[in-house]
């Protein structure tokens, strides 16, 4: 214990725990400095340095390495915060750290955004520093002998984690909001508490989802159900497209300086739909799976508790009632479209689970299809219309995930071609608040088109037609918002029929007039009721009042 109390290992464990408080101050938003926080929350700060520091102490054997190394990685979360602050509204959470095994996976769509330059420059200097560090300080085994070594890691790490337990303990209750969270616990105290309550929430139980009871219909029973009107005729049940246009905004409202007649298609697809207006999204930028999940599975965020954040981590574990598996209870086929690789957010475990039948992800697209860095949204068109074609019998339930707007746009170049239809009045060289604008509006353009195919295709079908349209979140562009001030968030939505909205809205209120009728025109929603107004436009039914009737289902051990 000699060794634990000499300055060899004291000298860079308090130099490291002072520089782990000066490195919070360099959040941005800032949280409260560390006298304005709670004893419990400086405990946990207390308590994990030790506990990091002696295990890198235990693994390194070289203290003041150790204390670099810790720093370091610090800094890289600290780094990391900043950018999703500026970038989606939000800082780092514990759910965050499985994205640095993404950006691994998919560079292109994270390093980007820390900067190719600082990522190069980080990775070089730490490089350096690690064969310095190896070369310049000797292990502590060699100064005080294996056992003091031993002794002294393992008091640190066994001090650390009682401080961080009996701090933890004392910890108030989050409140799910990541900013406030950090403010009032600072860095380390608040990675920590989501980091538990992600550990200790649970899947939602079926029987929350308003899609359940009929998740659980037979295809007879649900397909005799809803083909028989009023008068006894048969009603064909209409295919189905929805489409989670990526990044997808109406910009005009919120820039003077858009184009006025830049979504043609959409201005007239709103003109005409079922139902239209805002719809409020639970992301901002990124975070794609959390406006994706409420509207699939009906679900509100505040359902998931913790794992809000991203639900589809659950969901890769848990099968789930979706309106994918509601419409294929009705003997639809289910399809989803993705055009990039299936595992990103662990779609490839997830689709199966809500009920799609088959998933077409990049594998069915060439380079030939790619408009920008991704697959372009009229090659997504063309494959949704050749699904409309198909010989199948049966109605069709097609979910589409866009990826052409993706970011970051700042790789691609602005085309001053097109800023004529997108920015009329911009003087090139564009300046730098517009440029990603620029981008972003080209594609945006491209996304219109794309809606215009797609009614298309489902009006040249031989059965009926409802388009349901919407997007995930509002796009990444902080030099724009910072000149025009950012929009509010939210990301609009239509539903639309091929079928006249009096003669389709007659027909669906006569299936089951004991049933509400569904709602028509002008509506705000949530993400989660989406789902739920498309099913009842499709069928004309209230489903919610289904949901009592059900027993629940055995779920999956996580």
């Amino acid at each position: 214990m000699q060794l634990l109390a000499s300055p060899v290992l004291m000298g860079p464990l308090l130099a490291g725990l002072l520089f782990s408080l000066l490195f919070e101050a360099l959040l941005k938003p800032r949280p409260q400095p560390c006298w304005q926080r709670s004893l419990a929350a400086n405990m946990v700060h207390l308590g994990c340095w030790l506990l990091l520091f002696g295990l890198f102490v235990l693994v390194l054997q070289r203290p003041w390495f150790a204390v670099v190394f810790i720093l370091s990685l610090q800094l890289v979360v600290v780094q990391a915060s900043n950018t999703k602050s500026r970038t989606l509204n939000e800082p780092f959470i514990c759910h965050d750290f499985e994205y640095f095994w993404d950006a691994i996976l998919h560079p292109r769509l994270y390093v980007p955004f820390f900067g190719i330059g600082l990522a190069i420059a980080a990775s070089s200097a730490g490089a350096v520093a690690i064969g310095s560090f190896f070369y310049v300080e000797p292990p502590l085994t060699n100064q005080r002998g294996v056992t003091a070594f031993l002794l002294s890691s393992v008091s640190l790490i066994t001090t650390g984690a009682l401080i961080v337990w009996l701090g933890w303990r004392q910890l108030p209750s989050i409140t799910l909001d990541p900013a406030a969270d950090l403010d009032h616990l600072g860095l380390f105290s608040s990675l920590w508490s989501y980091g538990i309550a992600l550990a200790r929430s649970h899947a939602p139980a079926p029987t929350t989802s308003p899609f359940y009871a009929l998740a659980r219909s037979t295809a007879e029973q649900s397909t005799a159900e809803q083909s028989t009107v009023a008068n006894g005729a048969t009603a064909m049940p209409p295919n189905v497209v929805l489409v989670q246009s990526e990044s997808f905004f109406d910009p005009r409202a919120w820039c003077e300086d858009v184009a006025a007649d830049l979504l043609p298609n959409y201005d007239a697809t709103r003109a005409g739909a079922l139902l239209y207006g805002t719809l409020n999204v639970p992301a901002w930028g990124a975070n794609t799976v959390r406006t994706e999940s409420a509207v699939l599975t009906g679900l509100p965020p505040e359902t998931w508790g913790a794992r809000q954040f991203n639900p589809y981590r659950t969901l890769s574990r848990h099968t789930m009632p979706s309106i994918a598996s509601a419409f294929k209870a009705q003997g639809y086929r289910t399809v989803c479209v993705h055009p990039y690789p299936a595992t990103f957010y662990l779609r490839d475990r997830v689709i199966p689970k809500l009920g799609f039948e088959s998933f077409i992800d990049i594998n069915a697209f060439s380079s030939q299809d790619k408009h920008g860095q991704y697959i372009s949204d009229q090659a997504v068109a063309r494959k949704v219309g050749r699904l409309l074609e198909d010989g199948d019998n049966r109605p069709l339930f097609v979910f589409v995930i866009t990826m052409e707007n993706h970011g970051p746009l700042h790789l691609e170049a602005p085309d001053r071609a097109t800023l004529a239809k997108t920015l009329p009045n911009a003087a090139w060289p564009l300046p730098n608040y517009l440029r990603d604008l620029a981008v972003y509006l080209q594609h945006l353009s491209e996304a219109d088109h794309m809606l215009g195919s797609i009614k298309a295709a489902l009006q040249s079908a031989s059965r009926p037609g409802l388009l349901g349209w919407y997007g995930d979140h509002v796009p990444i562009l902080p030099d724009a918002y910072g000149h025009y001030s950012p929009p509010d968030g939210d990301t609009p939505y239509m539903i639309w029929s091929t079928q006249s909205d009096s003669a389709l809205h007659t027909k669906l209120n006569s299936n089951l007039p004991d049933q509400p009728p569904a709602v028509q025109g002008s509506c705000t929603l949530s993400s989660n009721e989406l789902g739920v107004q498309l099913f009842k436009q499709a069928f004309g039914r209230d489903i919610s009042s289904d949901v009592i009737k059900a027993e629940p289902e055995p779920q999956e051990q996580e």
